[in-house]
């Protein structure tokens, strides 16, 4: 069976085919297993930085509308006497 007909009764394009070969030759089974956790932990990982950048950037905007140069602290009272 040739590559273009591997692609054809499987639903992908021959350029996918080769990336995959490229990609995953030469690898066991285990080490592609191993791929795909670190893969899905990476991904985890990007999902969870950009989750905490979002926050970062809302506190830094909320923090600065409180510190707009109209809102001034109140000053301490002076003592009569």
């Amino acid at each position: 069976m040739s590559v273009k007909e591997i692609c054809r009764s499987e639903g992908f394009i021959q350029p996918t085919f080769y990336k995959w070969q490229s990609r995953f030759s030469g690898i066991k089974p285990f080490d592609a297993a191993k791929l795909r956790e670190l893969e899905a932990e990476n991904k985890k990982l990007k999902k969870l930085l950009a989750e905490a950048q979002l926050d970062f950037h809302a506190l830094n905007s909320v923090l600065s509308e409180n510190a707009s140069p109209t809102s001034k602290a109140p000053r301490d009272q002076e003592d009569d006497g």
